[in-house]
């Protein structure tokens, strides 16, 4: 198989190549939300709750406090949110073996399963896409979306430790709606 040549051709023509890949990424995000959005919509949830149970297969079984940690969101947001994942069939509640006060919140085989039926054309695509590179290539594509993985996550960080930010953005005089 013929490894991956630089695409030559773009929107961004004569740009630097690592602007023509930020020039990139926000449609590239915007396909991956509508595709989200689709699959929420066909297991009857929110895209929100795809999050969720992404957050538990990865991170395991858990209470729903630490959940919401995980996803960012309010304690009765989440609780919400395990109600529609349950009733979807996707999550359960069970009793931590550990703590038996507790109650922890899983993913269910069916629910993941089904999650991964609805993803099985884009990892395909995916898998076929990552053929076609060597391997320094993959190394690099591996590097670029941990790195990208990591400032994501610490401008969440830094926009949630901002609590008195504008709400209209950088500059804006629109007042924080906890003012």
């Amino acid at each position: 198989m013929t490894k991956r040549e630089p695409n030559r051709g773009s929107e961004t023509d004569g740009a630097d190549p690592a602007e023509r890949i930020v020039h990139a990424l926000p449609d590239w995000v915007d396909a991956i939300v509508q595709l989200n959005d689709l699959i929420a919509e066909r297991m009857g949830v929110v895209a929100s709750d795809l999050h969720c149970l992404h957050a538990l297969n990865r991170g395991g079984p858990t209470t729903a406090a630490v959940l919401a940690e995980r996803v960012g969101l309010t304690p009765g947001s989440v609780s919400r949110m395990i109600d529609r994942l349950d009733a979807a069939g996707c999550v359960r509640r069970s009793p931590d073996r550990r703590d038996r006060r507790k109650v922890l919140i899983e993913p269910t085989p069916e629910g993941l399963k089904r999650i991964a039926d609805y993803y099985a054309g884009l990892t395909d695509r995916t898998h076929e896409l990552l053929a076609t590179f060597d391997e320094a290539q993959l190394h690099s594509l591996l590097t670029f979306v941990e790195a990208g993985r990591e400032s994501a996550r610490a401008e969440v960080a830094r926009l949630r430790a901002d609590i008195r930010r504008p709400r209209g953005g950088p500059g804006s005089s629109v007042p924080d709606a906890r003012e």
